[in-house]
């Protein structure tokens, strides 16, 4: 099979048009995504400083297993490949636990600290 490449001016107009229109819409998901991302690790974020306030682990297994078990079959009835969705929230999993470690740490360290 082979595929024949055309230089960007020799594309039907109409393609073009269709293409920018698609990509437009991948751009506006991809800041929906960001933004999303965003308020979620705000709320991991306090998660993490209710958690260093009452000496609670960073990291809890049970949970983040039910959040995985979860994902994927929110993933399978969205039509995404559920692989994918646990490997991307395992990353995000993994990123909100060095943040939870990072406020315990400096939450013990502050208590440390001699007053001022």
């Amino acid at each position: 099979m082979t595929t024949r490449h055309t230089a960007a001016g020799d594309v039907d107009p109409a393609v073009r048009a269709e293409l920018a229109r698609l990509r437009d819409s991948i751009d506006n998901i991809d800041a929906a995504v960001v933004h999303m991302l965003a308020e979620r690790f705000k709320c991991t974020q306090q998660v993490g400083h209710l958690k260093a306030a009452h000496q609670l682990p960073p990291a809890d297994p049970a949970r983040e297993a039910a959040q995985i078990d979860r994902l994927r079959s929110l993933a399978e009835s969205a039509k995404l490949d559920p692989a994918f969705a646990e490997k991307l929230l395992n990353f995000i999993i993994a990123e909100v636990i060095r943040h939870h470690e990072r406020i315990a740490e400096d939450t013990t360290t502050t208590a440390e600290a001699p007053g001022e």
